[in-house]
């Protein structure tokens, strides 16, 4: 029997670049029992799906020369993070203090020639004293780089590190060779680089505290989602009320809510009422009004009233855990535009060792004397530009601020690749009852044919529909027992796909759905057709009913229109989207909803399987489709669809077949997904340009390209802090991103396919 999979969280320590990434997951796909495995380097950690055990994981790690440990609490993962990440940033400032302190003197005087030369005895002397400081400089603010590069010789690999301990320790090499032995070498050769090899590891260092300080506001969004929750809850049993911690909750227990605290778990309201605040959770702005019955969600703010709920889901299984869980697994993903970064990170170092090795050996042989000092620079120089880091952090520190943007309008983002593909769609294909419409019907009429009367088209109505999940079921549960009837029991209920319910009641069969469900068991339905056209032309729901064999009468039901959903169908035309409503409710009925929200193209009628070959001829025509629905019948299409975006008030199958989930249910979620993810990639594709710009422009000129036509070569010095500012600058551009609100986002016209 094969175990279950399971997603685990790693914290990656040891990563350094682009190539690190590789390697860390070439290490965990190849673990036996790992399905999948996505490492993000923005934020360090890895995302493991598979039947595995995370000890063998963590071993598979340190075999590839890194070292990780398993996050199972997200509150306390991301407080140890923080933790972590200020501890590293402080640190990176140390570092860079003390090899700034000698690398400023040094270099102020050697611009200014007051440094001796080195082949007079004070001069040898001097530099000697230079290069055991500059050696102590770097073992302290730079011992991490060639402890980081052994660790990957050892390994048969080669990072950032690697590049940097290489063109560092040369530097310092050659400079303490010559002085110790400064008649080794030729005069013109006699030349020094203790300044410019301490002065690269200040630069780095400096370089990546600014992108550590600047990559902690990436993650602003999860730690919001986790501040929601309070740690303890007021429980209620029998006369007594306490405080308990909210980790010993469980399902079925009593707890108290009092106005300005907020929610702690997902319940249902039992007693009081209150208006409660859930924008941090859905996006939406406006308080809900919630009464006795009514879902209440962990970590949504009470407003005015007190009241008491019983708890429904606890721990993991609360909304809040899912929305925390969903943002982390986008966060982790990777979009199809990232992975040609991948590809070339995965060769990149090994590349830039053969073109360094390629330019000492073109200095050495063509070059110029004093050639030794030549062959240095230019050596130095490609390693230290070449660090892939800004390439490396392209693609996922944008993916990690656009999907926590999305999470902040209530817009849960599965993956990259949904992500990416959002900003793509051309057309919106839309489901009825419960996108369109506020999912909530209720009776409007009961027609009963003559030897029948309307209370017992009621019991069987309700009787049959009490086993179903359709919300027109609910309306009608709703509507018997307002009237005050029993329901009676069901006995061999079936579901018939996209048509209705069958079963027996009081050993009678009997039938509940549409007029295709009674045709399919050969029942007459033309005494019902007349009148069930008229209520549809009207956008009410005909519910016929038959009962051995024979047409009963019929239950009307109306789902008003979301409020807001005509003029999100509008923002949506205004972006040259091609608008479609697909239900399998009746035509007339779809036609009045379609009116009313300025749709013009209705497709009613159709059954689950048929709502996804419809999307795959969508797609056959080159339209890129958006589905939108909130049903078990919309699974198929959701899947189907290039991205799939359910209502979060749907079905938990739905939700799991859909590329994106908007929580609050509104229809604006779809253009705000889309402004997000037109902003993201357009982010992404400024970072992927920038770093591959930067290196493909910078190795030539740091090999000494320019050389033979203008005689510059590039300063290592200038080499490094190029490189540590590169790094700073795509996580800089990709916090511009919290900034961005989609519903001001300019409309961009895209004519659909």
């Amino acid at each position: 029997m094969t175990a279950p999979l399971s997603s685990l969280r790693l914290a990656i320590t040891g990563m350094s670049c682009a190539g690190c990434v590789a390697a860390v997951e070439t290490a965990l796909r190849t673990t036996s029992g790992v399905v999948k495995a996505e490492v993000n380097f923005a934020d360090r950690t890895a995302q493991v799906t598979g039947s595995v055990d995370p000890a063998a994981l963590i071993h598979a790690v340190r075999e590839a020369g890194y070292d990780a440990a398993e996050l199972r609490d997200e509150a306390a993962a991301e407080t140890e993070r923080e933790a972590a990440d200020q501890a590293h940033f402080q640190r990176l400032v140390r570092n860079t203090v003390v090899a700034g302190a000698l690398a400023a003197p040094l270099m102020i005087a050697e611009m200014a020639g007051w440094l001796p030369a080195l082949a007079t005895p004070d001069g040898q002397r001097f530099w000697i004293v230079a290069g055991l400081l500059t050696l102590a400089a770097m073992v302290y603010s730079g011992g991490h780089f060639f402890s980081g590069a052994w660790r990957q010789f050892r390994h048969h690999s080669a990072n950032m590190d690697t590049l940097i301990a290489l063109g560092t320790g040369a530097a310092w090499g050659y400079s303490m060779v010559i002085a110790l032995f400064p008649a080794s070498v030729p005069s013109l050769a006699q030349h020094a680089y203790f300044e410019a090899a301490v002065t690269i590891i200040a630069l780095i260092n400096l370089g990546s505290a600014l992108e550590s300080r600047a990559r902690g506001k990436t993650s602003a969004a999860i730690r919001r989602l986790i501040g929601l929750q309070p740690n303890t809850a007021r429980l209620v049993e029998g006369d007594q009320e306490r405080d308990v911690p909210i980790a010993s909750l469980v399902p079925g227990v009593l707890i108290r809510v009092r106005p300005g605290e907020k929610i702690p778990v997902d319940g249902e309201l039992v007693s009081g009422s209150s208006t409660v605040d859930e924008a941090l959770l859905t996006g939406e702005p406006l308080p809900v009004v919630k009464q006795p019955g009514d879902p209440v969600t962990g970590g949504a703010l009470n407003q005015t009233g007190s009241f008491i709920f019983r708890t429904t889901r606890v721990g993991t299984d609360t909304m809040l855990a899912h929305i925390i869980a969903r943002v982390r697994q986008a966060q982790n993903s990777k979009p199809p535009i990232g992975r040609l970064a991948d590809q070339v990170a995965a060769v990149f170092v090994p590349s830039v060792l053969i073109i360094a090795v390629l330019t000492a050996l073109a200095w050495f042989n063509f070059g110029p004397e004093p050639k030794a000092g030549y062959v240095l620079v230019t050596t130095l120089t490609v390693l230290i530009i070449a660090c892939p880091c800004a390439l490396g952090l392209a693609t996922p520190i944008s993916i990690m601020v656009g999907v926590g943007k999305a999470a902040e309008h209530g817009i849960l983002i599965r993956d990259g690749a949904a992500l990416q593909r959002a900003g793509q769609l051309t057309t919106i294909v839309l489901d009825k009852t419960g996108t369109v419409t506020i999912g909530r019907p209720t009776v409007s009429a009961v027609i009963a044919l003559p030897g029948f009367s309307e209370d017992e088209i009621f019991q069987w109505a309700a009787g049959l529909e009490a086993n179903s999940e359709h919300p027109l079921a609910q309306a009608i549960l709703d509507a018997a027992c307002q009237r005050g009837l029993e329901v009676p029991v069901t006995e061999r209920f079936e579901a018939v796909a996209g048509q209705g319910v069958t079963g027996y009641l009081a050993g009678r069969a009997a039938l509940a759905g549409n007029r295709r469900l009674l045709e399919s068991y050969g029942i007459d339905t033309a005494p019902l057709q007349a009148e069930a056209e008229r209520l549809a032309a009207t956008g009410q729901t005909p519910v016929f009913i038959a009962v051995s064999d024979q047409a009963a009468g019929l239950v009307a039901v109306a789902d008003p229109v979301k409020p807001d959903s005509a003029a999100a169908i509008g923002r949506l035309r205004e972006l040259g989207l091609r608008i479609v409503l697909l239900t399998g409710d009746h035509p007339a009925a779809a036609q009045a909803i379609a009116a009313q929200v300025g749709i013009a193209e209705v497709f009613a009628e159709v059954l689950p399987t048929a709502k996804a070959d419809l999307i795959a001829q969508l797609q056959a025509q080159g339209a890129v489709v958006g589905m939108v629905g909130d049903g078990i019948n919309d699974a198929p299409a959701l899947a189907q669809a290039d991205v799939g975006l359910a209502i979060g008030a749907g079905a938990d199958i739905a939700i799991e077949s859909a590329g994106i989930t908007l929580v609050g249910g509104s229809l604006h979620g779809i253009a705000a997904a889309i402004a997000i993810s037109r902003a993201t990639v357009t982010n992404i594709r400024q970072n992927l340009f920038g770093a591959f710009i930067y290196n493909i422009l910078g190795i030539p000129l740091a090999a000494g390209a320019l050389y033979p036509a203008t005689g510059l070569l590039l300063n290592p010095m200038l080499a490094g802090a190029a490189m540590a500012l590169s790094s700073f600058t795509v996580v800089s551009n990709a916090n511009r991103l919290r900034g961005f609100q989609p519903s001001a986002a300019p409309i961009e016209v895209r004519n659909p396919a």
